[in-house]
C-alpha cells in the first residue's frame, strides 16, 4: 500500500491529529515532572483513570466525561496526602493508584467482566479514536499548552529551586496544584493513545531523551516535543503496516530514540 493511500484513511487522519497534540503536551509536562522527580505520578494517575473509565462504562456514560474530573480530583488527593501527612510523594501516588485500579477491577467484575471498550483503554487503540475524542483531545491540549505558556516562568522557577521561587513571590503551592491538574488531564488524553499500562512511558521517555543531549531547558522542551511527535507518527505508521499494537509501538520507538540519545552522548 502506498503512503498516499494510507493517509487518505479517515481513521489514520484522526489518529495523527489527536496523537500529535497529545504527544506535544506529554513531552512538555513530562520535562517538568522528570526534573521535579514526580514522573511516577503519571503511572499512578493512569491507574486511577482505569477506575474512572470503568465507572463511566458501568453507568453507560461517555468515559472521558467521568475520567477527567475524577482523575483531577485524584491528583489533588495525591498532593494533599503528600503535603499534609507523613507520607512521601511516591507512597501517596501508590495509595491513590491502588484504590483507583482496585475500583476499576471491582466495577469490571460487577459488569460481568472486561468489555471491549475497557480493554481498548487498558492497552490503547488510537486507530479506533472517535471524532468526539479527537475534538476533545485538541481542545484540552490547547488549554494545557495555554496554561504552560502563561505560567511558564513560575513553573520553571518552582522546578529548579522551589525555595528560591517562594522568596521571589512565586506561589509554589498553586504551581504544584496546577502541575498536578495538568498532568491529570494529559494522562486521561493519553490513555486512548497508548493505553493505561504505558502512559507513564509517554511522559517520561521524550523528556529523558531530550535531557541527554540538550544544553538548556528550552532546547530540551523542543527536542522532547520533536521526539514525542516523531514517535507517535512513526508508531502509528509502523503499527498499521506491520499489524502491531499501536500504543506499544509508539513506546518502543520512544525507547529507541532514548537509546540513540545515550549513544550520541557517549560518543560526544
Amino acid at each position: 500500500m502506498e503512503i498516499i493511500t494510507f493517509l487518505e484513511y479517515t481513521f489514520i487522519q484522526k489518529a495523527f491529529f489527536a496523537g500529535s497534540f497529545v504527544a506535544i503536551i506529554c513531552s512538555a509536562l513530562g520535562l517538568f515532572l522528570v526534573l521535579r522527580k514526580m514522573s511516577l505520578i503519571g503511572d499512578g494517575l493512569s491507574h486511577v483513570s482505569f477506575g474512572a473509565i470503568a465507572l463511566g462504562l458501568f453507568f453507560g456514560s461517555y468515559p472521558y466525561y467521568i475520567a477527567v474530573p475524577v482523575v483531577m480530583i485524584a491528583s489533588l488527593l495525591i498532593l494533599k496526602i503528600s503535603e499534609k501527612t507523613k507520607v512521601y510523594g511516591d507512597s501517596a501516588i501508590g495509595i491513590v493508584s491502588a484504590i483507583g485500579i482496585a475500583s476499576g477491577v471491582i466495577l469490571a467484575s460487577l459488569s460481568k467482566g472486561f468489555n471491549v471498550d475497557l480493554f481498548s483503554y487498558l492497552f490503547g487503540n488510537i486507530l479506533a479514536i472517535s471524532t468526539t475524542e479527537v475534538i476533545l483531545s485538541i481542545i484540552l491540549s490547547f488549554i494545557v499548552l495555554a496554561v504552560i505558556y502563561f505560567f511558564y516562568w513560575d513553573l520553571f522557577s518552582a522546578t529548579f529551586d522551589e525555595e528560591y521561587a517562594k522568596t521571589t513571590g512565586v506561589k509554589t503551592h498553586f504551581i504544584n496544584t496546577l502541575l498536578t491538574l495538568l498532568t491529570a488531564v494529559t494522562v486521561v488524553l493519553s490513555v486512548k493513545m497508548v493505553g493505561i499500562m504505558l502512559v507513564s512511558a509517554l511522559l517520561i521517555l521524550p523528556a529523558v531523551t531530550a535531557l541527554q543531549i540538550a544544553k538548556g531547558f528550552k532546547t530540551s522542551m523542543i527536542i522532547a516535543g520533536f521526539v514525542s511527535l516523531c514517535s507517535v507518527i512513526l508508531g502509528i505508521t509502523f503499527s498499521f503496516f506491520l499489524d502491531l499494537p499501536t500504543g506499544a509501538t509508539i513506546v518502543l520507538i520512544n525507547a529507541l530514540f532514548f537509546g540513540l540519545a545515550l549513544f550520541y552522548k557517549k560518543i560526544t
